[in-house]
């Protein structure tokens, strides 16, 4: 493994005044991350144009209801579905009241016009929830609703090995709990408490949901949107709790507006934290069948965070693991070839001074270009990619796609254009000449 294939540098590093944990991190609009604290703080990291320079900002949020002796729990928002316009913030907490510990679910959205995306705004205006449940991963997802219409909801995973669909009242303008069957039939009658939810939209108005549980089970189901009604189903038992289940199609979308998963593998990276992390091939034909280990997943202590992205551009995802023994991993897909099975293969491995606990990729700076958010037990970390080595792959894009464009253009021989020439001006003296 080679130092300089490391493809970024640490542009920013915030010290937080308590430590997270897995379900801390959260993206909240298109450029801000939303990071939250077990003792009862929210911070908003953001950059901004200060002296003339893009310089980053991290400053806690006043989120009310929140009360001092609170341990956020998990965090997590979205912007609504359009035609709805606002930004929706949910925030699970359990407040210690001496006798007992009571937990609570706060939803945060502003329905004041030029407020909706106020995040100052928003933090005032709260819809408090108490809950007969210990809360755990906080998830949002886009659903296909009874009037056509699509909508974005929360999803909330709790000790009562149940998932809680909240879904908003347009009417009474605030989040309501529905019963979970109506839109997800899959998550019903779960093996275990549930850690983690991903879900996916393919096409055919279908969907992929995963989900992995306390007790080492992944449970994934394909569903068509429409009834909902699930189409097929299966189950895996693995020997450890799954800190992440990830969806996602192996090569990226060739066209904008192709759905995600569309003319490409269907993959499920499994994390479990005790063993090695596994990857699952082809889940629509499959199922979960077929697993591969990632090699050296399971050497830096437990695994508790993933991300699938393309990080060097070339329309392959890699696999990207947070561990506790304080390593960043990344694996790239090889195809089989040569007596060799496929396989995630290890490309490079960063070190940090803390184990990680969180991994989001976004464009915060607005260049077009994405950073990498790593949430550590002290902070957050802000990795930016190479510009040389970025620049250098936009330049070599550039020339192929002039050497294909040119290559395209039929050629017009000497010949042809000097026949074409004397044809031309053969009319134009024909043209010219009088008629007898």
């Amino acid at each position: 493994m080679l130092r300089e294939s490391y493809p970024f540098a640490e542009d920013s590093f915030s010290r937080f005044p308590s430590q997270s944990n897995i379900y801390g991190l959260c993206q909240a609009g298109e450029q801000e991350l939303l990071a939250a604290t077990l003792k009862g703080k929210v911070v908003c990291f953001r950059y901004q144009e200060l002296q003339q320079k893009i310089r980053p900002v991290a400053k806690e949020v006043q989120f009310t209801y929140i009360p001092v002796d609170a341990e956020i729990v998990s965090i997590d928002a979205f912007n609504k579905s359009p035609p709805k316009r606002g930004l929706v913030v949910g925030i699970t907490f359990v407040k210690d009241s001496g006798d007992k510990a009571t937990p609570f679910l706060n939803i945060y959205c502003d329905y004041e016009p030029g407020s909706e995306f106020n995040l100052e705004s928003i933090a005032q205006s709260c819809l408090n929830l108490e809950l007969q449940f210990t809360p755990f991963h906080l998830y949002h997802t886009e659903v296909q609703c009874d009037d056509a219409d699509r909508e974005t909801v929360f999803l909330l995973s709790g000790h009562d090995q149940r998932i809680h669909l909240y879904k908003e009242n347009a009417s009474l303008h605030q989040f309501e709990e529905q019963p979970v069957e109506r839109l997800f039939p899959e998550l019903q009658q779960l093996p275990s408490n549930v850690l983690w939810l991903d879900m996916l939209s393919i096409a055919g108005g279908r969907r992929l949901s995963a989900f992995g549980c306390q007790n080492g089970c992944v449970g994934l189901a394909l569903v068509n949107q429409t009834g909902p009604e699930v189409l097929q189903s299966w189950r895996f038992q693995f020997d450890s709790p799954i800190s992440s289940v990830l969806l996602f199609p192996l090569s990226c979308p060739t066209e904008p507006d192709q759905p995600s998963g569309e003319k490409s593998t269907l993959c499920v990276i499994c994390v479990c934290v005790c063993v090695c992390v596994c990857f699952l091939r082809d889940v629509q034909e499959r199922g979960l069948s077929h697993s591969v280990c990632l090699s050296e997943s399971d050497q830096w202590d437990a695994v508790l965070c993933a991300l699938v992205i393309d990080l060097d551009f070339d329309g392959q995802k890699e696999v990207l693991l947070g561990t506790y023994g304080q390593e960043l991993l990344c694996y790239k897909f090889q195809p089989a070839g040569k007596g060799q099975d496929e396989q995630f293969q290890l490309q490079w491995r960063r070190s940090f001074k803390s184990p990680l606990l969180s991994i989001i990729y976004l464009d915060l700076t607005g260049d077009g270009l994405r950073e990498l958010a790593v949430l550590t037990l002290k902070g957050l970390h802000i990795l930016q990619h190479s510009l040389t080595s970025t620049a250098d792959l936009v330049l070599e894009r550039l020339v192929l796609r002039v050497l294909a464009l040119t290559a395209s253009a039929e050629p017009v021989s000497v010949e042809e254009r000097d026949t074409e020439e004397k044809d031309a001006e053969e009319e134009e003296c024909a043209a010219q000449t009088p008629s007898t």
